[in-house]
Order: structure tokens, then sequence, then C-alpha cells
């Protein structure tokens, strides 16, 4: 679903304005990071309850605006991505290992395994996807044996009433991320261009795209109305702001702000170099893994 925001309504008397903006994929994951923190149940936990932020692209993102800290290669804090076309995993260990807060303060040498048993309701988990469809349903790539982070957290978050929160941008929407999961599958696919992998859906976590975004940030209506581009506008949304004039002047700086965001690059390191080398077989990419 996607996060429950009311639309801003326009002001009586004020003047109205609209704006087009294009945001890049760097762009766009560096404002949904900023909505997510932005959100009220997010808040609530970094005050009151626990967090914890899965490791994930976006998620660096997240890191660095909850903490105010710099992750340098914010590609090296995930385990899956995609890039170069290839599906594939890291093999570096994370450079910020603050993941876990709870009542506001980091909590060192933490094992995520050990401080998800504390959850309760109200607490929060941060994840990455890599689908979205128009319901909000999000859904994000798996290709471990035990299904990643939620094959570990889901089954302790869902009965205790704790979150799943998901900062995702609107390039990565699909017609529908239940019949992407239908055609997916570690074992599903002779032949892969990187690792295979399935995607699970992110059955009652809540999405917060560009759209809740600006809203949680800004007051603003924002509409996705296309994407894609070229010359390093591959991937981009392009998003109508509508509202109150000073509000919509507001979201206009903030997308300023985010115009010198570098793109993200490739890990350090990854077990994929190229899947001629497999001769494109599923099965032995998947095997790279060693059965984790």
């Amino acid at each position: 679903m996607f996060y429950p925001i009311d639309p801003p309504q326009p002001t009586p008397d004020k003047e109205q304005a609209a704006a087009l903006v294009v945001l890049n994929p760097a762009q766009s994951r560096r404002l949904v990071a900023k909505g997510a923190v932005a959100c009220p149940v997010v808040k609530n936990a970094y005050k009151n309850g626990m967090i914890i932020i899965a490791r994930g692209v976006t998620n660096a993102y997240v890191t660095e605006e909850l903490l105010n800290i710099t992750i340098d290669n914010k590609a090296n804090q995930t385990v899956g991505f995609i890039g170069q076309g290839l599906t594939n995993v890291t093999s570096t260990p994370p450079p910020a290992t603050q993941h876990v807060i709870e009542k506001g303060r980091v909590v060192e040498n933490a094992d995520t395994n050990v401080e998800i048993l504390k959850f309760r309701k109200g607490d929060v988990v941060i994840k990455g996807a890599n689908a979205i469809d128009h319901t909000g349903l999000t859904g994000t790539f798996a290709c471990s044996l035990k299904c990643g982070t939620m094959g570990m957290a889901w089954p302790i978050c869902t009965p205790r009433g704790a979150e799943f929160i998901v900062p995702i941008s609107l390039e990565k929407m699909v017609p529908s991320v239940m019949t992407a999961a239908r055609h997916t599958g570690i074992y599903h696919f002779k032949y892969t261009t990187g690792l295979p992998a399935k995607i699970v859906p992110l059955v009652e976590a809540m999405a917060i795209t560009e759209i809740e975004s600006f809203a949680l940030l800004c007051g603003v209506r924002a509409f996705h109305v296309g994407s894609g581009g070229i010359a390093g506008s591959e991937g981009s949304v392009h998003i109508t702001l509508e509202g109150d004039q000073d509000k919509v002047e507001q979201a206009l700086e903030l997308v300023k702000s985010l115009k010198n965001e570098p793109p993200v690059k490739m890990p350090d390191a990854y077990k994929i170099e190229d899947a001629e080398t497999y001769e494109y077989n599923a099965q032995t990419q998947l095997d790279t893994l060693g059965g984790l």
C-alpha cells in the first residue's frame, strides 16, 4: 500500500501554481529517503521505539538522512543489486554499521537477528524494493535460499504490529507485483543474466514514493506523468507539482537542491562478473552463493 497521506488541498484565496520537474534515479532516491525520514511513523519510532534499516542502496540514503552521516559508495551498503546488466550481490561488508536505532540512539555492534526480537507495535523496519505497482504493493528481489531480510524479519514483525516502510522511486513501477511474483523464483529460470531471483511481495508494507515525499516535505500534490530519457535521464521520473504557489516554490527549491546528486557507482566487489562466463546458466550462477 502507499503510505497514507491526505492530499494537500488548495488554501482559499491563495494563488495556485504548478511545476513540471524531472528527477533522475539518484535524485529520486535522495527525495524518497527524505520522505521516509519525515513520515510520522518513522519519526515516532525514532523517538519512542526501534528502527532497523535493512541493507540497500536507497537505504544508504535513508541512513545518511536519519543520522546525518555520509556513505561514500552507497552500492557497498547493499547486498543485492542490479548493475551493468546483471542481477548480482556484493561481496563486501557494509561501510555503515549504524543500522539499528533505539529511542534516538544507535545501537553499537548490533546484531539485527537479535535486536529484532525486541520489536513491538509501532517499531519500524525500513526496507528497499525492486518493484511497485499501481496499488502501492511493493516487491523485492530475493536470491537467498532463506529469502534474505524478509525471511528473517517478516515472521517476527507482522504479528507484532511493527511496520515496514519502503522508500521507492516510481522508476520501479510495474503492471502487477503479484504477476511478477508468479513468474520469478530462484529455481524458476534456466537462463539468467546474473543471479536468478524471486520477486517477494511486501504485503502490508507502506511505500513512500516521490508522490508521498512531496506531500510530506512540501505540502503539494504530485502526479507521475512520464518516465525515461537519455544522457543521464534514463530511468528518470517526470512529476507535476500543484498547490499553493509558495508551497510549489518550496518544492521547486527542494528539487534544485537535488540536482547535484551523483549517480550510484558499482560496488567495490561482487559475485558475478559476466553471465557469459557461466553460459547464462541460472543454477551455475546461483551456486556461486554457496547455498546461502
